[in-house]
């Protein structure tokens, strides 16, 4: 849905905070995946009273909101004129585990959401993801690992899971089971591990709890997820928040 002010141009979408930084002493620059553009980079001016249409609780990460906005097509900053949230948050915010694994999601993403162009069924499945974070009670310590193995059908490189075999290695170039260890490159899980890759595809949200894994289990799986988008996706950094995520568990 598009809302068009012929002077101004706003348009109007439903996105996800991913990201925020100071850009000088009176504005913000946002980073949002939006349901319409894919990501985009907006500048927010910073609140200067409470009585302030925009707040900086807006930009908290993961925060699903509705913009109205100048979007530019020429890769300069867009800017925010209007914003509500359409999904008020009643947990993340004040759970110190969910706010965790919110903050590392929202870093993943800023690095793992490249595209500028409108990709619907991964908005749904994001946000759609985030209320169920948001609303459920207990038993989310899987939450980020089952999130980020489904999110790569989106990204397209969901592993294949046919002709899983006990024993096989699972080949992370090429998203698949073989029997034997590849030669020609070194991404690869030995069949100790690359069982985990089968059982973690397994999982969704409301079976997850039936998958029990140590402190040192969950660390390493993130590691591989880590390892595996990196493989994909070009330049994908180190993250800051890996470090605070790995706390949770210790």
């Amino acid at each position: 849905m598009y809302l068009y002010i012929t002077e101004k141009m706003l348009q109007r979408t439903a996105g996800i905070v991913l990201h925020t930084i100071k850009y000088n002493d009176s504005s913000n620059i946002v980073d949002i995946y939006t349901k319409s553009f894919g990501r985009t980079s907006f500048i927010v001016s910073v609140p200067k009273s409470r009585r302030s249409t925009i707040k900086t609780s807006f930009f908290q990460s993961l925060s699903i909101v509705e913009i109205d906005a100048d979007v530019h097509n020429n890769r300069s900053l867009g800017r925010i004129k209007n914003i509500h949230f359409l999904y008020p948050f009643s947990s993340i915010p004040f759970d110190r585990k969910k706010t965790t694994i919110a903050f590392f999601l929202a870093e993943f993403m800023l690095h793992a959401l490249k595209e500028e162009s409108e990709n619907s069924p991964m908005f749904d499945y994001i946000t759609n993801s985030i209320t169920w974070l948001d609303s459920c009670g207990e038993d989310y310590s899987n939450f980020h690992l089952v999130f980020l193995m489904h999110l790569s059908w989106f990204l397209g490189f969901y592993p294949n899971l046919q002709d899983y075999h006990q024993g096989d290695y699972f080949d992370m170039l090429n998203s698949c089971y073989v029997n034997t260890k590849p030669l020609v490159h070194t991404f690869f899980l030995e069949p100790a591990e690359a069982v985990q890759i089968n059982d973690m595809m397994r999982m969704n949200y409301n079976s997850m709890h039936l998958f029990n894994m140590s402190r040192a289990q969950r660390n390493r799986c993130i590691e591989v997820i880590i390892e595996y988008y990196r493989i994909h996706l070009p330049d994908f950094p180190e993250l800051k928040s890996i470090d605070i995520l790995r706390e949770l568990y210790d």
